[in-house]
């Protein structure tokens, strides 16, 4: 039997019962199912949600700060006590004598401080701005990364399942053609010109057949639990598929894809971006030489018995100017270590580089090669079943054994097999060459 008609046995023979659930989907669906709930890419969006986050909290940071405080305390320390009745406007004559300067009674105070504070000059800011917004982007890059590959999965579990199905149309006519043996076998046995051992034999080769059979459906709905995963599913949930996928062509030569593939793969991007957060870590050492300006102002009120009361109260405004002239060397062993980095993230850009075009040529030779096995498979199969037709017309004619016959049916199975094989690998390799290059998801959805 030609493959076309496996293929047509492996989508109708199969009980609608096998799918969970009965649900049909294209391979378009079932990406945008992906895209849409897959847990892996949910979780990549919410790692991207979380870096543009952070990007805000970065720049917040030239803003101002506002703060209140209220604080309680008591004490019996003179020093204490003479600066909280100052604070409150409640000092006398009387707490100058000595003895009540020495031993004061304990007293206690209540301050409110509202206090505004201002970055004037601090270039740590800027960087830690513009590393927070390196890492959004690296972050969008891995997720749309992400994308690539979970449509990639999902292609690849759409094509287990269209696999299953025609190994199961191959075990089904394997079965049938056992059972057409063991029926021919025993009407030679009862016209007396047939053997009880081909009889027997007939039926050992058909309950192989059968075994084989029992697996390719649990195979089939093994394949189709593995798609609804592979789009998010829920647990026990399964899909069935609505296409039959074909090899796309590829019309680019392999230097045209390798451009495409230093143009458009997200994750040769990432890594090319950690050089660039590598180089504002080293301007960030760098301008940690430098002073930086802030300017502060604060309201202050105090009060004796109650929080938030005002027996009096007091403002403070000012700028300070913090430069920090030896530090141990820490800065400058902190600016090596950023060059370092910078150094190290270059090398880890250039050998990624290089590993994304090796790539595309491995699997553009990959392709290539699972296109000549096809070919050669096509011819096996087609060599197979004239075998079989001139082995089974010398059985019927006593010139062939049952073992002769039946050897002939097992190749002829292998080669079907194989041939539903090298069509899935011959696919496979071809959307492993457009993930390679880094437009998978752009073709397939086209």
């Amino acid at each position: 039997m030609k493959i076309l008609t496996v293929l047509s046995l492996a989508a109708f023979l199969v009980p609608a019962a096998a799918c969970a659930d009965g649900g049909r989907v294209s391979l378009k669906e079932a990406i945008t199912l992906a895209l849409e709930r897959n847990h892996l890419l949910k979780a990549a969006s919410f790692e991207r949600t979380a870096a543009e986050r952070e990007v805000a909290v970065s720049r917040s940071r030239y803003f101002p700060r506002l703060r209140l405080d209220e604080t309680l305390s008591a004490s019996n320390s003179p020093t204490s006590v003479f600066m909280m009745k100052l604070n409150q406007g409640r000092f006398s004559d009387g707490d100058f004598a000595i003895d009540n300067l020495n031993h004061p009674s304990s007293h206690g105070d209540f301050q409110t401080t509202l206090t505004i504070e201002q970055p004037l000059l601090d270039f740590s800011i800027a960087r830690g701005a513009e590393l927070a917004d390196k890492e959004d982007t690296a972050r969008g890059l891995a997720l749309e990364w992400r994308r690539q590959e979970t449509a990639f999965t999902v292609y690849g579990a759409y094509l287990e399942v269209q696999k299953r199905q025609a190994f199961l149309g191959v075990a089904e006519q394997a079965v049938a053609d056992a059972r057409e043996h063991e029926r021919l076998a025993g009407v030679r046995g009862e016209a007396g010109v047939g053997l009880r051992s081909d009889q027997l034999r007939a039926r050992t080769f058909l309950a192989e057949m059968e075994q084989q059979l029992i697996s390719a459906r649990n195979d089939r709905l093994l394949a189709m639990l593995r798609l609804a995963q592979a789009t998010g599913g829920k647990p026990g949930e399964s899909l069935e598929i609505g296409d039959e996928l074909r090899a796309p062509a590829v019309t680019p030569g392999s230097a045209e894809l390798a451009q495409l593939a230093l143009e458009n793969r997200q994750d040769l991007k990432g890594v090319a971006l950690a050089v660039d957060k590598a180089e504002v870590g080293v301007r960030q050492a760098r301008q940690a030489y430098l002073p930086t300006v802030h300017a502060s102002a604060a309201y202050q009120m105090n009060d004796r018995d109650i929080p938030f009361g005002r027996d009096n109260d007091a403002w403070t405004a000012g700028v300070s100017l913090r430069w920090e002239l030896f530090d141990g060397m820490r800065r400058g062993n902190e600016l090596a270590r950023a060059r370092a980095t910078r150094s190290a993230a270059d090398e880890y850009r250039e050998n990624y580089r290089s590993e994304v075009l090796l790539q595309v040529t491995e699997y553009s030779l990959r392709r290539d090669e699972a296109a000549q096995r096809l070919a050669v498979a096509r011819q096996a199969l087609l060599d197979a079943e004239e075998g079989v037709r001139l082995v089974a017309r010398r059985f019927e004619n006593s010139l062939a054994t049952m073992v002769e016959l039946l050897d002939a049916e097992t190749a002829l199975n292998r080669s079907r097999a194989l041939l539903v094989e090298n069509e899935s690998d011959y696919a496979l390799a071809t959307a492993r060459l457009y993930l390679a290059a880094g437009i998978f998801l752009k073709e397939v959805m086209r």
